[in-house]
């Protein structure tokens, strides 16, 4: 495999995404620039809260039970490495620079990241819900949809309907907890 640089990448790490490598070589304003790109999403968050709660709703008033919630997604707290007496934080010549704030890392490593990957990865996980439940109809990347399993889908619960669908979607266990059972 070669990177976008047109190196050559290991063989055992092929599938990752090659930054560590690349990040000194780039020019100290594109660094600050994409810094400055990454705490812009902040503006969005709200949307996103409120997009994710909007899908949990509409889940819970068409009779979904034991949808995981936001907090499901979050590390424990007590997990963190760090606190704000021994946060490590970067030494540099800089000194107005945020990386050499205890501040900065704790509220970036305990806060801000953790909560929009879990923001993110639960908003993920109830689309994925949806989408079982509406649509349970095989695509080359329905398989990465198991962690939205259901107990049966919308077309499921209408025998008639059920009997439209493929033999493969009828039975598929992400869409139907029966398909290990009957096979029908």
């Amino acid at each position: 495999m070669t990177t976008q640089s047109g190196t050559k990448a290991c063989a055992s790490c092929s599938d990752r995404v090659h930054i560590g490598c690349n990040h000194k070589k780039r020019p100290v304003i594109a660094r600050a620039i994409g810094l400055l790109f990454i705490y812009l999403p902040i503006l969005t968050l709200p949307f996103v809260f409120i997009s994710a709660y909007l899908t949990y709703f509409s889940l819970i008033l068409v009779g979904a039970e034991d949808v995981k919630k936001y907090r499901d997604f979050l590390p424990d707290r007590a997990s963190h490495r760090y606190s704000m007496k021994d946060q490590i934080v970067m030494d540099g010549s800089f000194k107005l620079s945020m990386a050499q704030s205890r501040l900065f890392w704790i509220l970036n490593c305990t806060w801000y990241c953790p909560s929009s990957v879990g923001l993110f990865e639960w908003h993920a996980y109830m689309v994925k819900v949806v989408e079982n439940w509406w649509c349970p109809f095989g695509h080359s990347r329905k398989d990465s949809y198991t962690d939205g399993a259901i107990d049966q889908s919308f077309w499921h619960i209408y025998p008639e309907e059920k009997a439209k669908l493929t033999e493969e979607d009828k039975n598929n266990p992400i869409f139907t907890e029966d398909a290990d059972k009957t096979g029908e």
